[in-house]
């Protein structure tokens, strides 16, 4: 039934989803990501990830790619033997590491989205959160906190609010919910209720490296 309803119109050209190279030991995450997947297609939506043709990073671009929309895959040059296995769906960009990579996929997307992931996947999330509450960019940061998965970090956060680490209104930054239809729903919806430190701060990691421009990503 899902399949058979009318595509509708997106704030969002493309969404830049974070998420395991594993498919993790509860289906309900493998579910989740094919769902991601099929929602970001209704909304005529492109995606943006890590590249990676195993674990939950296949199962949303596949989704994607099945679905006709572009899916553009950002990787390092030395994780593509480890993750990537098979043909690869979409566009495929190699870049030299880890902090290439994180940058050319903010600067392409819209939004952000994580799945359920381990370190890296937490590493990627927490990093744009942080450019965010800088006044970096005002682009939506979404958890899909698939059957409670992300229940101890968000509890991490609340306490850290409640101890003076994090302003309420950074707090409002990440927007969280258990199914794709409903944070979707929360990131159209959205919008920034915090003041960054630095407005139209430059990303000066990127732009030493010569990564991209700050017009580029503080759109």
């Amino acid at each position: 039934m899902e399949n058979q309803q009318p595509s509708m119109n997106s704030r969002f050209r493309r969404v830049c989803v974070f998420c395991g190279s594993s498919p993790g030991k509860n289906p309900s995450y493998q579910l989740a990501a094919i769902q991601l997947g099929k929602h970001l297609v209704e909304r005529n939506i492109d995606l943006v990830y890590g590249g990676g043709s195993i674990g939950l990073m296949g199962l949303v671009s596949q989704a994607v790619y099945d679905g006709g929309r572009h899916v553009l895959g950002v990787i390092p040059t030395t994780l593509m033997p480890r993750e990537i296995t098979g043909e690869t769906v979409g566009e495929v960009k190699a870049v030299s590491g880890m902090h290439q990579r994180k940058a050319e996929m903010a600067r392409q997307a819209d939004a952000f989205i994580a799945l359920p992931g381990g370190y890296g996947t937490l590493e990627e999330l927490l990093e744009v959160i942080t450019w965010a509450q800088l006044g970096i960019h005002e682009k939506p940061v979404g958890l899909l906190n698939v059957d409670g998965y992300y229940n101890s970090l968000l509890s991490f956060i609340d306490n850290a609010v409640d101890e003076g680490f994090i302003t309420p209104a950074a707090r409002n930054i990440i927007v969280s919910a258990p199914t794709a239809h409903e944070l979707m729903c929360k990131l159209e919806d959205y919008e920034p209720k915090h003041s960054g430190v630095g407005p139209k701060l430059s990303w000066e990691m990127e732009q030493q490296l010569g990564y991209a421009t700050k017009s580029d990503i503080s759109r």
